[in-house]
């Protein structure tokens, strides 16, 4: 129960602190937005450019403050605003003899009490009163204080009660703001330290992160601190349900004054409602609605971050849809608003004007549309990929999946149709028909794959061109997403040069050349030479089969199955099948089972040593017909003395190699493993263990 009330008082703070900082966002916007006219003289200018400049500033400081000095400042500010009220209502209060008599004329249409009479002083005295109380608690005034203060701002009211003349009750409440004005500025002078220390806190802790985490992970951690994105979404969305009530208030009172919504009626009958509720009006409210919610850079940003909320929830639920559990699938709501971002920069959105902004934002829409369902294909083709290679039968787990991946087929090709049928082809719909014919292709070939994978897991013989098909299907696909890249690039360089250039377009073109075309060439090229590579160190390797595979007796050590048909054979006399040592040669070109090098010339490999499946080595055949050493010495012409302790006689190894070499290579070909840091390059006639023993001193000395 406290963890329950403490997390839910976590959560009230955490929207306290957001409500409490979308002021000053509305306060930039405004400054940003609003009309500046330079021909008031220098004077009025730089007046003008400093309020601006202040106003500004301040917000930006009050933006940045921490949730205890936000706190604090907007308690000292609604305590300067209900002492600002308190004197304005006294002053009003005295100066019009007749304003409740005014007042409840113009409210009610009839005086409901005389001018003097005592409900309407209590009335008075009660708004007062709870003016000066508040006052008195945000300031934390102490007692004494606090009981003049309050006094001071009833005073004015006595005056009305006992009917002084009206020049003295003037004089009163302007001494009593005085007096009230006076004690604010003394109660924020008194505070001037605590803000003084509060600014060089900040100061020195922005310093402090700077210098040891860098500018980036300054500017992400008072991202999150303050919580930017939610107070840019409670902006924009305040922004435009204001805009919306008032935008239907004007439609209603002027249909009303008109007369023209049900030919003269003006009662708000039903029929005069269903009209303002029709799809024209509807639609032109709307459309106004999302002019006015892009025309600046506040309001942009405030509309990604209203995308970025929706694109998150969006990828979550295919995820759990398809039953994902990917971290980095989780991107949606951060790539999704970034790109919506970088397009109106891209295009100037909200510089244009109202009728080319909406043309231009749904315009935009499509090809952020095409983007998401890029990004969604990329999160169903792991999941595809992941239930064909482990040969899951479920069909409630393939379902949802390939649902998806229709529906990714499906709604480019229908987006494709719908803008074609009414929109004449230009740069903007050659792009978004590019990006959607390119979404059906990787979809197609996520299918592809997907099918030749559930294939060879129904079939019950191994399938060793499955590789290669799946190469030649994934390579396809490739070459013909570089094709679209190239003409994409070309698509954008037409646009910025013929249509609508800027920098930004200038470094995304940069951007797209270098990640989509040259990055994607150079992997597959390097992919493909690769391949090249692994298929002519296979066929440079001897090949077992017949009586000489069935002696073997063994298994594959990367996939550990049986040799049915062929196996080849290292330099090392390790027994692979040709399709896993291809797959193994892909990523590195060494032994699975010793690490030694696969692909060696003849002449190293005349002069190797001969090993068994279990890492046993023998004297290659130059060695054996050598003359025996002399006595006293060692097969490498030192005494015998010298050899180090830990090296095992070559003699001794040249006699037990000869002597068991038939023997041990029928035994287990996975019975020892090694690490692959371990072991480096081998000498054909020294030693395994003694090079290993080198190897791993002079890494230790080093």
């Amino acid at each position: 129960m406290a963890s329950t009330q403490a997390r839910i008082g976590q959560q009230a703070l955490a929207v306290l602190d957001v409500a409490l900082r979308v002021p000053c966002i509305f306060i930039i916007d405004a400054i940003f937005n609003s009309y500046y006219d330079p021909g008031s003289g220098w004077a009025g200018a730089m007046g003008k450019v400093l309020v601006r400049v202040m106003g500004v500033l301040i917000s930006s400081v009050v933006l940045l403050l921490s949730q205890k000095a936000l706190f604090k400042f907007y308690t000292l500010f609604f305590a300067v605003l209900l002492g600002m009220a308190a004197i304005l209502f006294n002053y009003y209060a005295t100066s019009h003899i007749d304003f409740y008599s005014a007042y409840y004329k113009a409210a009610l249409g009839f005086r409901l009490l005389p001018r003097n009479g005592p409900t309407l002083w209590l009335g008075m005295a009660a708004v007062q009163l709870v003016f000066g109380i508040g006052y008195v608690f945000l300031l934390n005034l102490q007692s004494l204080f606090a009981a003049l203060v309050v006094l001071d701002i009833m005073i004015p009211l006595w005056g009305l009660m006992i009917e002084l003349p009206a020049d003295v009750r003037q004089m009163v409440a302007v001494f009593s703001g005085l007096a009230l004005a006076l004690n604010t500025a003394v109660c924020l002078a008194m505070r001037l330290k605590w803000f003084y220390y509060s600014c060089r806190y900040v100061y020195l802790l922005v310093r402090h992160m700077y210098r040891i985490y860098g500018l980036q992970l300054l500017l992400e951690d008072t991202w999150k601190r303050i919580r930017f994105p939610d107070v840019l979404r409670v902006f924009w969305l305040t922004r435009v349900t204001a805009q919306a009530l008032i935008l239907v208030y004007v439609v209603r009172a002027v249909r009303r004054e008109s007369g023209d919504a049900t030919g003269g009626a003006t009662d708000g009958s039903p029929d005069s409602q269903a009209y303002l509720l029709s799809w024209d009006v509807f639609w032109d409210l709307t459309s106004n609605l999302i002019i006015s919610g892009c025309d600046s850079t506040l309001t942009v940003l405030g509309m990604s971050a209203v995308i970025s909320s929706v694109a998150h929830y969006l990828g979550l639920s295919i995820l759990a849809f398809i039953g994902s559990t990917e971290e980095e699938d989780k991107r949606l709501g951060f790539v999704a608003p970034v790109l919506f971002f970088i397009l109106a920069l891209q295009t100037g959105l909200s510089s244009l004007d109202p009728e080319e902004r909406l043309v231009r934002l749904s315009r935009n829409m499509c090809l952020l549309l095409t983007a998401i369902l890029h990004f969604i294909q990329g999160m169903t083709d792991p999941v595809l990929m992941s239930l064909s290679a482990s040969h899951v039968s479920s069909f409630r787990r393939h379902f949802p999946v390939l649902l998806v991946s229709t529906a990714l087929f499906v709604l480019p090709v229908v987006l494709s149709y719908a803008l074609w049928h009414h929109y004449a082809l230009d740069t903007w719909l050659f792009a978004v028909t590019a990006f959607c014919v390119e979404l059906c292709l990787r979809v197609v070939v996520s299918l592809t794959v997907y099918g030749l994978f559930m294939a060879d897991g129904f079939s019950n013989v191994l399938w060793e061109k499955l590789d290669d098909y799946v190469y030649y299907v994934r390579s396809t696909g490739n070459i013909i997403e570089f094709l679209f890249g190239v003409i994409m690039f070309g698509n954008g360089a037409y646009t910025m040069m013929f249509e609508s250039g800027s920098k930004i377009r200038a470094c995304m073109m940069c951007l797209h050349a270098y990640f989509n075309i040259y990055l994607q060439a150079k992997n597959g090229w390097k992919t493909f030479i690769n391949r090249r590579t692994a298929v002519k160190k296979i066929n440079s390797l001897p090949e077992v089969r017949g009586d000489q595979l069935r002696d073997i007796e063994d298994v594959c050590a990367i996939c550990y199955q049986e040799f049915s048909s062929s196996a080849r054979i290292t330099p090392c006399n390790h027994y692979f099948h040709a399709l896993c040592l291809r797959k193994w040669l892909y990523i590195q070109d060494t032994c699975p089972m010793c690490h030694q090098r696969v692909y060696v010339e003849e002449e190293s490999r005349d002069r190797a040593a001969f090993s068994n499946n279990n890492g046993g080595y023998a004297a290659p055949q130059d060695a054996a017909a050598a003359p025996p050493p002399a006595a006293g010495e060692n097969l490498h012409g030192q005494p015998a003395g010298e050899l180090p302790p830990d090296r095992p006689a070559a003699g001794a190894q040249a006699a037990g190699g000869a002597g068991e070499l038939e023997n041990e290579l029928l035994e287990d070909n996975d019975s020892i493993e090694y690490d692959e840091d371990e072991w480096e390059t081998l000498n054909g006639n020294t030693p395994i263990e003694e090079d290993y023993i080198n190897d791993d001193t002079d890494s230790t000395e080093d």
